[in-house]
């Protein structure tokens, strides 16, 4: 009775036993699987993580470079006088890395170390600009000192050519009242109608169909500013009609005009009072009023008129 109810126990464990590594497989499995999932999860959470930092950088790396950009584009725009051909080269410098930076940025498979590098060079890139920013506000200045020099020595030289034409002025002035004051001046003049016979004896005669001559005679006042010696004396015969006597080739000038004469005659001045005396021989003269008027150096001498009956 016992035998029989003991063989069945038996039989009850032994499936059991057999279950067990089964178990235990699925359960390594499972927990395979989960460390599986979990190395899969942290690596692309850390990948992510990495795409975004790297996203973030490169999105300031470009704020930045359109920010040194704009500020070179501000420093090109402002016309400095004077720019020299290295501040031309450091621009042209700064404009090639801002073009290689940008194309290194849009590559979608940009590395750490490129980030690293990009950050790298656009800090030195800003330094550049910093520098060309320097060099453009010292040439700025420069050129306002300089433009305040020039206006100063303009008007310096505005104030010595104002000196030197008043003082050229003053010169023209004293040399023309020199001239007014040295010039030959008649103190007494006559003007005589003559006849000559044929002896040739001098008549004085008013009556016009027996004149053949005129006579001139004059005397030069004292004047200390004139030198002495030989003086062209101009002679100038109106008839009573307002006619002048004359060649047309008989030109002198006073005082800039242009005048004809009638004969001229060359006096020794002595500046000791003597008197002079000059004869004009017309073939027939008519009734009235003769005029003659005698210039030296640019200016009149005197004037005295006779008239015939």
């Amino acid at each position: 009775m016992d035998a029989t109810l003991d063989a069945p126990s038996k039989y009850s464990e032994e499936p059991s036993k057999r279950s067990n590594p089964k178990i235990y497989f699925f359960i390594i499995a499972i927990a395979a699987l989960l460390a599986t999932n979990v190395y899969f999860y942290v690596k692309f959470k850390s990948s992510g993580e990495k795409l975004y930092t790297v996203a973030i950088q490169k999105q300031d790396l470009q704020i930045e470079i359109d920010r040194i950009e704009a500020e070179l584009d501000n420093l090109v725009s402002v016309k400095v006088a004077g720019v020299d051909s290295t501040v031309q080269a450091s621009e042209m410098r700064a404009r090639e890395a801002i073009s290689e930076l940008r194309a290194k940025l849009e590559n979608q498979t940009i590395s750490e170390e490129d980030m690293l590098l990009a950050t790298r060079e656009v800090a030195r890139l800003k330094g550049d600009v910093s520098g060309l920013r320097l060099a453009l506000n010292e040439l700025k200045v420069r050129n306002e000192i300089l433009q305040k020099e020039n206006q100063t020595l303009s008007r310096q030289v505005s104030t010595t050519d104002k000196k030197v034409t008043a003082l050229s002025q003053e010169n023209t002035e004293l040399k023309d009242q020199v001239n007014i004051a040295s010039a030959l001046k008649v103190s007494n003049i006559q003007v005589n109608g003559i006849s000559v016979s044929k002896k040739e004896k001098i008549e004085t005669e008013s009556r016009a169909r027996r004149v053949d001559r005129l006579q001139v005679l004059f005397s030069i006042a004292d004047n200390t500013l004139t030198t002495k010696g030989n003086k062209e004396v101009f002679v100038r015969v109106i008839d009573p009609s307002g006619n002048l006597f004359g060649d047309a080739n008989n030109i002198f000038y006073v005082h800039g005009e242009k005048l004809q004469y009638t004969f001229k005659e060359t006096i020794d001045f002595t500046n000791n009072g003597e008197e002079y005396q000059f004869l004009w021989v017309q073939d027939k003269f008519k009734k009235g009023a003769y005029t003659v008027l005698l210039y030296n150096d640019n200016a009149i001498m005197g004037r005295a008129s006779v008239v015939l009956k």
